[in-house]
């Protein structure tokens, strides 16, 4: 399903049921409710860095981190990088950029509807 974007047509119906997508596939904001996800990406914000780096900065368990990090990786907003014995997590600005205008459009379309009451 793709995300839904200021472009549609004025008046345009959104069934909030039908679960429409904050992004395109992978639901980045959804992912980042995490409060570890999130803080997981904030930590590989000031540059790349290990699951040791990520446990030793977030205080979780290795294998909570380890699957934390499988998840970004499949979503497209982390990559792996390997470097010697190590491997290196590197966020995707792209992906991350994408939900952030993503939910730029969404505030810019609430502001701009805000007086539009919906009739009973």
């Amino acid at each position: 399903m793709p995300a839904v974007t200021a472009s549609e047509a004025p008046g345009t119906h959104l069934d909030l049921h039908q679960g429409a997508l904050i992004s395109a596939n992978p639901d980045v904001v959804r992912l980042l409710a995490d409060p570890l996800r999130a803080q997981i990406v904030q930590i590989l914000a000031a540059g790349p860095a290990t699951t040791s780096h990520l446990v030793a900065d977030t205080g979780a368990k290795q294998p909570n981190v380890s699957g934390h990090l499988k998840l970004l990786r499949e979503a497209g907003v982390v990559t792996a990088e390997p470097r010697g014995r190590f491997t290196y997590y590197r966020l995707i600005p792209d992906a991350l950029q994408g939900a952030a205008l993503h939910l730029a459009d969404l505030a810019a379309r609430a502001l701009a509807h805000s007086e539009n009451f919906r009739t009973c």
